[in-house]
């Protein structure tokens, strides 16, 4: 049996065989993403840091709480009343989870859309449901952009793959992103837990060293660069408004 660890309305913390992590986003209705809510996921994963402790095994898995959503990106609205709300929250989100210690899995058990798509390639593996849900990443259809939107499709997916991912809008199903390289694995939705576990369990001990981040940004660390430079900026603007919400 799992040990809680944060229980709240929008979001659990869960333990699983003393060094696996499960976060759940349970925000009503789709996991969507405000300022509030992301300092709240970063306090999931620093809470995580900390119980570990430096040159430890573990592992993190970000999870929706059903099978229709996982997360569907931010709350355009938020920056109506808030010009800085994702230098607040989004931004130093990605950034925290680029440079986190410990190997993370996002678990997308349904509909990922907007900027759910850099939360999912900020994890290091990716795990889709097979039988539902889209990912789908839209700036270019909402005149959308911050610095550094591009820096992950670019680093992690191939080319082609990056470019309708960011340029096109493309919408795939699980099996249309394991085939394009955007996930690692998909499963029936009754069995995708057990493949995240199973991953989270597998390479745990990697980060055991203490070198896992540092190894990880000689790959990817341009986007942490680029998240960090936009995080908690308030002097300057870090990127327009969308022209368009959905």
């Amino acid at each position: 049996m799992p040990e809680s660890v944060i229980s709240e309305t929008d979001l659990a913390l869960d333990r699983y065989d003393g060094n696996i992590f499960v976060i759940t986003m349970r925000k009503a209705p789709e996991n969507r993403l405000n300022s509030v809510y992301a300092q709240k996921l970063i306090g999931a994963f620093n809470t995580v840091r900390k119980l570990l402790g430096p040159d430890s095994e573990g592992a993190v898995i970000t999870k929706g709480n059903d099978t229709k959503f996982w997360c569907t990106g931010l709350e355009l609205d938020e920056s109506d009343s808030n010009p800085f709300a994702n230098s607040e929250g989004f931004f130093p989100l990605l950034a925290t989870i680029v440079d986190f210690p410990f190997p993370t899995i996002a678990l997308i058990t349904g509909h990922t859309f907007g900027g759910a798509g850099p939360l999912a390639l900020s994890h290091d593996y990716r795990v889709m449901n097979s039988q539902r849900g889209y990912i789908s990443m839209p700036p270019i259809d909402l005149g959308l952009h911050f610095h550094g939107i591009g820096t992950l499709p670019r680093l992690k997916l191939q080319p082609q793959v990056a470019r309708k991912m960011l340029l096109e809008a493309h919408r795939w199903t699980g099996k249309e992103a394991l085939k394009d390289g955007i996930v690692d694995a998909v499963a029936e939705p009754e069995k995708m837990f057990d493949v995240a576990m199973e991953l989270a369990r597998k390479w745990a001990p990697k980060a055991k060293m203490g070198v896992y981040s540092v190894l990880r940004n000689e790959l990817y660390g341009e986007a942490g660069r680029a998240f960090r430079e936009i995080s908690y900026v308030h002097g300057k603007s870090t990127g327009g408004p969308a022209k368009a919400k959905i």
